[in-house]
């Protein structure tokens, strides 16, 4: 019998995370006065020894065993080989995929999530806010929360607040409160729903109420946790891309194409970092970030600095960005929604080291009912992205007559997304291409900050 997982023991899972900061060049983040940010300004935000993981070039950093004791509930997780899907479309390719949706939460996203409640539980925090997209973050700071002790508030936005009242009963039950966004909680809320009542909401807007929650709180014990984007949180998911090399390396198979969604660029660079510092050192591989058509940061954004954020209260990001105002779509990859993309993405596909791929919505269903119908799971609507450019990938391989082996994540399952699968069942979705117009308008509004420069890390 042909081997379908391959496994590690938990004395195997990686002792370390990897660092990409050691190996490219980055432009800073800057402040209001267009000035590189000093770890101090980020003190009211997150707790210094998160902060410092955020600054640091050292290539490996020690996974404390508070951390691994959480995550050996579900660590390490297995690499599967999807003999169905290849049968299925007739590809001499070997698909392998790193299967995430094990997690108590059901997605990648408790990797940094542990990590992030561990560190500020040590430096003294007693609560968290976040923002949460499709919810996925969401419910996973929730659970983070519960192993620690620490109190978790999350913004989720509104489409998606509507969309998936499970992932808030997920979160109750892990004991967070799970608001609406925008809400009247926050002046940066209030201000949008006066301007937009009928809002349907966007990670942006979330993040300018959950930073403003941390910030304005006086007792000094609540900070903010983000899910994706900045360096220490795609650090914490590398521990994904770190297992599939050992996982590949016992059946003598290594990837010439990786892929994996990219909303803000978290699991993504947790597959991917540890094989791009391959690629960096002579391999000869492609790696695809893939989006939606419908919110094309990667592929029709320019490489701008902008906030992070609706209000502008984070510092200037280096990174593609369709505009800080961008409000999306509302698509029900409600987690591929933001405006923005992890600036290390953004310099590697600034570099041509990542090729990044959009993919209109109905194809990534179609994918995803693929993938359920032949290797079983449903996945979730963002991992479909990933599935559409998996299917892409592996067609090529059949007309081309190339035996490849391409190795995607599946970044969660989509058992509390059932509702867009019922809605494209019932033939009630349908593609949206971002106008160009649109594109022009963002444009725009990043002409007011300074210029990043085209950095060539090698």
């Amino acid at each position: 019998m042909e081997t379908k997982k391959i496994f590690l023991t938990e004395d195997e899972i990686p002792r370390q995370w990897y660092n990409i900061n050691a190996d490219i060049k980055m432009n800073p983040p800057l402040g209001p006065d267009g000035k590189p940010v000093s770890p101090d300004m980020l003190a009211p935000v997150f707790p210094m020894n998160l902060i410092e993981q955020e600054v640091s070039a050292e290539r490996w950093i020690d996974i404390p065993e508070g951390v691994l004791e959480v995550l050996n509930i579900w660590r390490p997780s297995p690499l599967v080989r999807a003999y169905a899907l290849e049968k299925a479309l007739g590809t001499p390719a070997r698909i392998y995929y790193k299967w995430e949706g094990v997690s108590p939460p059901g997605s990648h996203k408790p990797n940094t999530a542990v990590a992030q409640a561990y560190y500020n539980k040590e430096f003294g925090i007693k609560r968290l806010t976040t923002e949460t997209g499709a919810g996925q973050w969401g419910s996973a700071l929730a659970f983070a929360c519960s192993q620690y002790g620490l109190e978790c508030k999350v913004f989720m936005v509104r489409i998606s607040f509507d969309q998936k009242p499970y992932r808030k009963t997920m979160m109750a039950t892990w004991g967070a409160n799970c608001i609406a966004s925008p809400s009247s909680e926050t002046k940066a809320g209030r201000d949008i729903l006066e301007k937009m009542p009928d809002t349907p909401g966007s990670l942006g807007i979330a993040i300018s109420e959950a930073i403003e929650a941390a910030v304005t709180d006086e007792t000094g014990q609540t900070r903010y946790s983000l899910g994706s984007v900045l360096n220490h949180v795609l650090m914490h998911q590398t521990i994904i891309g770190l297992e599939a090399k050992k996982q590949m390396e016992k059946i003598s198979e290594y990837p010439v194409v990786i892929i994996g969604c990219a909303g803000g660029g978290s699991n993504f660079a947790g597959l991917a970092f540890p094989f791009v510092y391959d690629k960096i050192n002579g391999k000869d591989i492609a790696i695809h970030p893939v989006e939606p058509a419908a919110c094309p940061t990667m592929t029709r954004a320019l490489f701008a600095y902008d906030h992070g954020d609706t209000a502008g209260m984070t510092p200037l990001l280096p990174m593609h960005s369709l505009g800080h105002t961008f409000i999306p779509p509302p698509l029900h990859a409600g987690g591929l929604r933001y405006h923005g993309m992890a600036p290390q993405v953004s310099q590697l596909i600034d570099e041509g080291v990542l090729e990044p791929k959009a993919f209109p919505q109905m194809a990534t269903y179609e994918a995803g009912m693929l993938v359920a119908r032949t290797e079983g799971f449903i996945s979730a609507p963002e991992t479909n992205h990933a599935l559409a450019c998996v299917v892409d990938e592996a067609k090529k391989a059949k007309e081309e007559g190339k035996e490849k082996v391409i190795l995607f994540n599946f970044s969660g399952h989509g058992l509390i997304d059932l509702g867009a699968y019922e809605q494209f069942l019932a033939g009630q979705l349908s593609d949206y291409e971002y106008p160009a117009q649109e594109i022009e308008e963002a444009e725009k509004i990043l002409e007011q900050y300074p210029k990043p420069e085209h950095i060539k890390s090698r």
